[in-house]
């Protein structure tokens, strides 16, 4: 089974008028009203489009891009009703981040359908119906953001927004076989956009390939101050997947799937596949971040879903779904002082998974752990909601990000994902191992250094996936590319260090070999801390590339040689590690 949504590219060879009118087209073809909470009139998409066109792209990245916005987020002119009727209200300005799409050249077509007030991981908890799964009517569209979702399976939106505070960004993607991107908590401004619990939540984005949703975050990102929650954080986008990295998953015994087998056969081919692109998969113990998932209903956050409503809530709690009337009517009985003890305990869990998280790259795991259909949910809407959330609730209490991506295909036709997390700003190296993995094959090419970084050449211990890498990716290094220096240096094993380091040397000009290298960006901020605390006879020095440039790069004394072992035959010290192993 497989969407209709259709990538950038596809939608690019369209002029804005005929794309918004395609996406008009598939709305109809689709004959689903609960997609669409608030269409824009066609006629009105049809004159923004045909404005762009007379204006042409230039300064426009997404020129004509047909879009979609969960009705929890601001469009200037249209109604925000967070699915609540009675909560209706016109917005006198786009939310921050769809001004900045929208500035961009991209068209707003409509308000999208979600589980009112965005509680909820199943999409069928509005009054305004269920949207129909793009791949099997039967299904869950999965939620909140179901519309948006749905919008972007279709082919009626190159790309939506959706939110998330406990996966609503992911499981919709996982369920209706489109790649979602939760962004780092404050990457994008939540200026315009109906909160569920402030300090959690992001918005997040759907469509057809990483590349493309990497875009659009790209585009959307800005510092914003109005937004207590905004912080500046590395660009969003696709950096290259280096050749090695280490991924952390759940020990099998810890691998929940709810008793749907097909699901968790198609997590390990999933893993089978990432562990081809040169990914180590590292089995760690997942308890700790299952109880941090099951403090988001337990804890004060519950609270902070009935702040966002409090009038609603307290003068006219009838006009709620009975589900998210149940859920957030839970924090009467919360007192300050379980707050502070929530919060507490919060930051201890941080601090136990903290040491975890340092050695790996990444954590793959299931987007959807169970599929449901409408049917077993509407019969168990709790239990089977609390299911989904097994791998997604604790991501933003752990100041994470996430990107969700089709990865293979189950048994039964239906995509299995995979959700790749990583630490607060590492937005960009995710979309690279989720674009390698889209494609079945590291992203080919070069990416540009980041305007203003330092290009630093690594040769040992710092290599992606040896002991010292994560001192890069801790200072939100980039990696560009692997390459070689010229036949004009010699490369030893050094001894007494922990971890094994090797010392580079450089000799006459021909006499030596190649080494391999690998080369990655970083902040003059970041190069100076780094620097700063390599140890002797380490240093830092300039390296000629074997094409002819050169960058800044690791050297070594002479002194430290003279009884080194000289491994310069391997011409890499992966190489010599793995035959030493």
């Amino acid at each position: 089974m497989r969407t209709s949504s259709r990538s950038f590219a596809q939608w690019r060879t369209l002029s804005a008028t005929d794309a918004v009118r395609q996406s008009y087209a598939a709305i109809r073809d689709a004959d689903d009203p609960a997609i669409f909470i608030s269409l824009k009139p066609e006629e009105e998409a049809l004159a923004e489009a045909e404005a762009l066109d007379v204006a042409g792209p230039e300064g426009k990245p997404l020129f004509g891009l047909p879009f979609a916005v969960k009705d929890n987020i601001d469009v200037d002119g249209m109604e925000t009703t967070a699915a609540c009727r009675e909560f209706a209200h016109k917005a006198e300005a786009s939310a921050f981040a769809v001004a900045r799409l929208e500035a961009a050249g991209a068209i707003c077509i409509g308000k999208t359908n979600l589980d009112q007030f965005a509680t909820g991981l199943v999409g069928v908890r509005s009054p305004y119906g269920v949207p129909k799964n793009a791949l099997d009517p039967a299904l869950i569209p999965g939620g909140s953001s179901s519309g948006s979702a749905v919008a972007v399976a279709i082919g009626a939106a190159a790309f939506a927004l959706g939110t998330d505070t406990a996966g609503s960004g992911r499981i919709p993607a996982g369920m209706n076989g489109i790649v979602g991107l939760k962004p780092s908590v404050g990457l994008l401004s939540a200026t315009g956009m109906v909160p569920a619990c402030r300090t959690l939540d992001t918005i997040s984005v759907f469509a057809a390939t990483v590349a493309d949703a990497a875009e659009a975050t790209a585009v959307a990102q800005a510092y914003d101050a109005a937004d207590f929650m905004s912080r500046d954080l590395p660009p969003a986008g696709v950096a290259p997947m280096p050749p090695h990295i280490t991924v952390g998953v759940p020990l099998p015994g810890q691998r929940q799937f709810f008793g749907d087998a097909m699901a968790q056969a198609a997590y390990e081919a999933d893993l089978d596949r990432l562990a081809g692109l040169g990914a180590t998969i590292r089995e760690i113990d997942f308890e700790p971040l299952h109880a941090v998932a099951r403090l988001l209903y337990e804890g004060p956050w519950v609270a902070e879903r009935y702040h966002a409503i409090r009038e609603i809530i307290e003068t006219r709690p009838e006009v709620l779904h009975p589900i998210t009337r149940k859920i957030i009517g839970g924090a009467e009985g919360i007192t300050a002082v379980d707050t502070f003890d929530a919060m507490y305990k919060l930051q201890t869990m941080r601090r136990q998974v903290a040491p975890v998280l340092a050695g790996l790259d990444c954590l793959a795991v299931p987007t959807v752990p169970a599929v449901y259909t409408v049917a077993q949910v509407e019969a168990d809407p709790v239990t089977l909601n609390s299911n989904l959330g097994t791998y997604t609730n604790f991501v933003n209490l752990l100041d994470l990000a996430a990107i969700s991506v089709p990865v293979g295909t189950r048994d039964d036709g239906l995509p299995s994902s995979l959700t790749l997390i990583g630490k607060a700003g590492s937005d960009a190296r995710l979309a690279g191992t989720a674009a390698a993995l889209e494609a079945g094959a590291r992203p080919g090419g070069e990416i540009t250094p980041p305007e203003g970084s330092i290009t630093l050449a690594v040769v040992g211990a710092h290599l992606s996936g040896m002991p010292l890498n994560h001192e890069l990716t801790s200072r939100d290094a980039v990696f560009l590319r692997a390459t070689a220096t010229p036949p004009d240096y010699r490369l030893f094993a050094l001894d007494g260090t922990a971890p094994p380091k090797p010392g580079l040397l450089r000799v006459e000009q021909g006499t030596g070999a190649g080494i391999d290298v690998e080369l990655w960006a970083l902040s003059p901020e970041a190069f100076g801390t780094f620097v700063a605390a390599i140890p002797a006879p380490l240093g830092i020095g300039t390296l000629d590339l074997e094409d002819g440039t050169s960058a800044k790069g690791f050297l070594v004394e002479a002194e430290a040689v003279k009884t080194a072992r000289d491994i310069s035959d391997y011409g890499s010290w992966r190489r010599f590690m793995a035959e030493a192993s």
